[in-house]
């Protein structure tokens, strides 16, 4: 169909897939159509293959996130232990333990060395503590940063440890220990547990920062692999739209050129522009089209040229057999002079023959004029009831003699029609005539008129062979004859064919309804136009 040309003509001839620019260039690529269609295969199963690719990246570093947060989580719970551990050692060791010497160790005698037992739990604590620092106790190797907050513990509780061996020596001789050793393993004791909080500290931001991180991370991949999956289906749904309209669009094109064709349109063209077998094929659709359009015209040509053949030689031998037959007639009649019995008989014959080639002769201009369109119906109304009543008196001789009985049923509700009533008439005579001519003696034709659904309808019924279904087609045409027909050797096979022409010239249609061994009903109507009245 044309494209109209409008403000947004462009616009929509580029949304037309046979249109698109992508879909022609796809289709002109030189290649073969199962090429086409394993490229676009491999580049489905390659989208598939990296959009997996991508799920399993992007899974190995949620993973990998994952394992360094239960790795850094584990230092943090170490460090916290360290921590409380280094705590403890300071409480131990601060003058606030004083007021809970009798709950800390409720058994200790004060006076007989309390505070020593305190300073010895103290010690046992700074031990605990530096002990959880070794890397085997830890269960892991510290970081380069844990390093050093960890290596200014272990130097702050080796002072420390060197101070309280002071104190715990000076306990055991019964003494005091030194104001400046508790003032030193005060000092040292508020510096290891300020270290353990900045590594406690310095451990639970990291893993703060990579909990965030790890949030961000799976919403950047999340968003990551929706966008990869929906790009990957959005190049697979565009791959498969234009290269199936690549080859859909070209398969419309030729079935409708071939449709044209078929119906007998040669004037137009199939445009391929694919370099593809579906081109090849329009190719060759083109030059079909166009070697069929010659041959129609010379068809046409031909046909004219048998019409105008056949109506002239019509004419012609019309002419000598009007004298033979009327000749003919004068002599048997006796008006030239009596004649004998063989005389007589040899007369009949020759008027017999005459007639039956002067019907021959008339059916053959008239199919001629009908094809060669120089037959004009003379469209009048006339009475449908006379017409068929007088195609029975026409046949009633021979049927009579061939003992074959004919009936006219009551058609009331028909009378007057309009049409050409001699072309009906010759309609009418020509299937009663077929129909006496194939009923063997004792059989019966029965003639019907009735208004069907808004057409004319008449029918007639024999009694005879039938026909088989492979020939109720083939009769309808010029020289075409069942076997039964051949048997008889009558007829020519026109009056069948002419009897379609004239009925769809008046726009009507005519079919027959037969089966071998039960007769068969040639039924043949006339369009709404010529209803009864």
């Amino acid at each position: 169909m044309p494209q109209q040309e409008t403000p947004g003509g462009a616009k929509l001839r580029t949304l037309s897939p046979g249109d698109n620019p992508v879909v022609r260039a796809v289709g002109r690529v030189p290649a073969k159509v199962h090429t086409k269609l394993l490229v676009a295969f491999v580049a489905t199963a390659l989208l598939v293959v990296a959009v997996g690719v991508l799920g399993v990246r992007l899974l190995g570093q949620s993973n990998e996130r994952v394992e360094s947060l239960g790795e850094l989580q584990r230092r943090s719970a170490a460090y916290s232990e360290l921590r409380s551990d280094a705590g403890h050692v300071r409480l131990l060791l601060s003058g606030n333990l004083a007021g809970d010497f009798d709950q800390i160790f409720p058994f200790a005698d004060r006076d007989a060395g309390g505070d020593w037992a305190v300073d010895l739990a103290a010690v046992d604590a700074l031990d605990t503590l530096r002990a959880s620092m070794h890397p085997e106790n830890l269960g892991f190797v510290p970081s380069a940063e844990d390093e050093q907050y960890l290596g200014r513990i272990r130097e702050t509780s080796t002072d420390l440890s060197r101070v309280m061996a002071r104190i715990v020596a000076a306990g055991k001789a019964g003494r005091e220990a030194e104001d400046a050793d508790r003032l030193d393993a005060e000092d040292a004791v508020s510096a290891l547990r300020e270290f353990a909080i900045q590594l406690d500290n310095a451990t639970t931001t990291r893993t703060k920062a990579l909990i965030a991180q790890n949030e961000s991370a799976y919403t950047s991949s999340r968003n990551l692999f929706i966008g990869g999956a929906a790009g990957a289906i959005g190049l697979a749904l565009l791959l498969g739209f234009v290269l199936s309209w690549s080859l859909i669009v070209p398969i419309q094109r030729i079935g409708a050129r071939l449709s044209a064709t078929a119906s007998g349109d040669f004037t137009g063209h199939v445009d391929v522009s694919n370099r593809d077998e579906l081109g090849a094929l329009a190719a060759n659709v083109n030059r079909m089209n166009d070697e069929l359009r010659r041959l129609y015209k010379e068809l046409e040509t031909a046909s004219q040229h048998k019409s105008d053949f056949l109506a002239s030689m019509s004419h012609e031998l019309r002419t000598p057999l009007n004298a033979i037959i009327g000749f003919s007639q004068v002599l048997r009649e006796g008006m030239v002079g009596e004649v004998n019995e063989k005389q007589r008989d040899y007369l009949d014959d020759i008027l017999s023959s005459g007639n039956h080639l002067l019907s021959l002769i008339n059916d053959v201009l008239d199919l001629s004029k009908v094809e060669a369109g120089q037959v004009e119906l003379e469209v009048a109304p006339f009475s449908l009831r006379d017409a068929l009543e007088s195609g029975v008196v026409m046949v009633r001789e021979r049927a009579t003699t061939d003992g074959v009985q004919i009936t006219v049923s009551d058609s009331s509700d028909v009378n007057l029609v309009d049409g050409d009533e001699r072309r009906v008439r010759q309609v009418i005579f020509n299937l009663l005539s077929n129909a006496v001519k194939f009923t063997p003696a004792g059989g019966s034709v029965d003639m019907h008129a009735a208004q069907v659904n808004g057409e004319v309808q008449v029918s007639v019924a024999d009694t005879g062979p039938g026909i088989a279904s492979k020939d109720l087609e083939r009769i309808f045409e010029e020289f075409q004859q069942t076997e039964a027909g051949l048997e008889q050797r009558e007829g020519t096979g026109l009056g069948l064919a002419l009897s379609k022409r004239l009925v769809e010239l008046h726009g009507g249609r005519i079919w027959v309804e037969s089966q071998v061994g039960e007769g068969s009903t040639f039924v043949f109507t006339l369009p709404s136009k010529a209803v009864a009245r």
